[in-house]
């Protein structure tokens, strides 16, 4: 192993190299640098050298990527990301340091952002990198300290912090609310990717037998909210992320909110409960309640 670590290539070479492929020419990438164009251009020669292959075809003065180049550029694009994280915790202190923190988009945007300032306010040595993930993932391997997570207790080596249950409202801009479920079930019913049985079970919970119409289909839940509000449909979301468009009047709610199927947890990689930001972080988030 120390054999091999040896022969690895510097990190400016794989940086220069990574910048190459990223920018799509040395100049580009000197640029991003900071660095002359000569120097990006004998970085690229030394990793080919010390690899024993080329990774550009010379095309003029273009450099083309080989295909084996651009898979190690995304190898070495993650690794550069990993080291970068890595830096950043190694400079925490306990009062200060980073916290790489990935969040569902509506979770962070609707529900964490206008709390953040209050965090930030009184730990003012910790900064906070976020990220959006949609679906578990493997945390250590992606460089984040903690997520946001959406469903059960369920995350694979990880600990985690429940924050609040989910309750799911039915909205609708005004000109196309209705007042029972039969005719609820007519109208456009805007759907979302990754809860494709959201509204079949809602209306079995309400007692409601029958077929059931299929609206647009989103993604995530931020461009279905602005549809409802557009009167291209009906919604079906958690109530903290429409509390806005309720108060002004934009969606008016079917009924009052019931409990979806799922809560918000704070997880974390196992073993890694040590780390400052991260402590203060899962302390005042636990402190907020819903």
């Amino acid at each position: 192993m120390a054999q091999a670590r040896r022969l690895l290539p510097s990190m400016g070479q794989l940086a220069a190299f990574e910048a190459v492929c990223r920018t799509g020419s040395t100049l580009a990438a000197a640029g991003d640098l900071s660095l002359t164009q000569g120097a990006v251009s004998k970085l690229v020669h030394g990793l080919e050298a010390q690899l024993g292959v080329a990774l550009f075809l010379r095309e003029g003065r273009a450099l083309v990527p080989t295909e084996a180049a651009q898979a190690f550029a995304r190898d070495v694009a993650r690794a550069l990301d990993l080291v970068s994280r890595g830096a950043l915790r190694a400079r925490s202190t306990t009062s200060g340091g980073t916290l790489a923190l990935a969040v569902l988009p509506g979770f962070g945007t609707r529900w964490l952002a206008p709390r953040l300032s209050a965090f930030l306010a009184s730990h003012q040595g910790v900064t906070i990198n976020m990220g959006t993930r949609l679906e578990p993932f493997d945390l250590e391997a992606e460089g984040f300290d903690a997520a946001i997570h959406f469903g059960t207790e369920s995350w694979p080596n990880a600990e985690h912090l429940k924050l609040f249950d989910e309750e799911l409202v039915v909205c609708a801009a005004p000109d196309l609310m209705v007042s029972g479920l039969a005719e609820l079930a007519r109208k456009p019913l805007l759907q979302l990717e990754t809860r494709p049985a959201a509204w079949r079970d809602w209306f079995a919970r309400a007692g409601y037998v029958g077929p059931l119409p299929q609206g647009m289909l989103f993604d995530q839940f931020a461009p279905l909210i602005e549809a409802a509000v557009h009167g291209l449909g009906v919604a079906l979301v958690p109530d903290f992320l429409v509390r806005p468009e309720l108060a002004e009047g934009r969606l008016v709610a079917f009924a009052a909110a019931k409990p979806g199927v799922g809560a918000y947890y704070l997880v974390w990689p196992r073993g890694r409960e040590w780390y400052p930001p991260l402590q203060a972080f899962r302390a005042w988030i636990e402190r907020l309640g819903r």
